[in-house]
């Protein structure tokens, strides 16, 4: 996060140079950066939030992918390592899956000799933590969304003030002084929305991205209860799954 911070300073830091290298006319670049110099120094806090929000963004993303998983084939290997060579090869199964779906099996499996009730509760507990783990660093880029708009406004009021001070210092008030005053107020609050809007979009993909791992991960901890129930009585543990579809079906 620090090395993509860094990266984002320095290339910004470069962006007025650029636009001074290729004219006033060169591109969408220079004028975004001839916005930006309009904007005044509450311009920069808005910026500072935008980057360390997509820094996060871009980190939870990564994370997230890495810990999804194909949840069904991990439960059926995990089935069929209990069916034929017990809970040590479940266990071992686990112990090569990535992602919080096998940590919370891996959980469970570590109590299964202390009986099914132990096994619910090592799943609960640390199902608990790997939630935890997903939604870190979520509450920060809420923060950003929010702090940016109200750092906007804030750029606003000060460049208002600015501006009716400036017409009373002329003692005229003269069209183009307010509207070019009120245009540089005005492109703080701009910026700050715009930045809110990017990352709320990152911000609801993480979130949609983890409840959908949750509710894989306590669909897939009910299996795993299931099928240590069966393994106790002697049941079969890969068929189990197949006599509620067809009922389901049936019905």
């Amino acid at each position: 996060m620090v090395i993509l911070d860094t990266l984002a300073v320095q290339l910004l830091l470069l962006m007025p140079q650029a636009a001074q290298a290729g004219g006033g006319n060169g591109g969408a670049i220079n004028v975004l950066v001839e916005r930006f110099n309009e904007g005044g120094p509450w311009m920069w806090p808005v910026l500072v939030c935008l980057i360390i929000g997509l820094a996060i963004s871009f980190e939870r993303i990564i994370s997230l992918n890495l810990a999804d998983i194909d949840t069904d084939d991990f439960v059926g290997r995990v089935k069929e390592a209990l069916e034929k060579d017990g809970i040590a090869a479940a266990e071992d199964v686990c112990a090569r899956e990535r992602g919080p779906v096998a940590s919370v099996f891996q959980a469970g499996l570590l109590r299964a000799d202390e009986g099914v009730d132990a096994v619910e509760e090592a799943v609960v507990s640390y199902g608990s933590i790997e939630m935890s783990f997903l939604e870190r660093g979520l509450v920060w880029l809420s923060l950003f969304i929010s702090v940016a708009p109200m750092l906007g406004f804030l750029g606003t009021v000060i460049g208002m003030i600015q501006a009716f001070d400036a017409i009373e210092t002329a003692g005229d008030i003269s069209p183009r002084l307010v509207a070019g005053g009120i245009k540089v107020a005005l492109l703080t609050t701009a910026f700050g929305l715009i930045v809110a809007v990017i990352l709320q979009f990152f911000y609801n993909y993480a979130v949609s991205k983890i409840d959908r791992i949750v509710a894989e991960m306590e669909d897939a901890s009910i299996e795993l209860v299931d099928a240590l129930v069966a393994l106790e009585q002697d049941e079969s543990i890969t068929s189990e799954r197949a006599v509620p579809e067809a009922l389901g079906e049936n019905q």
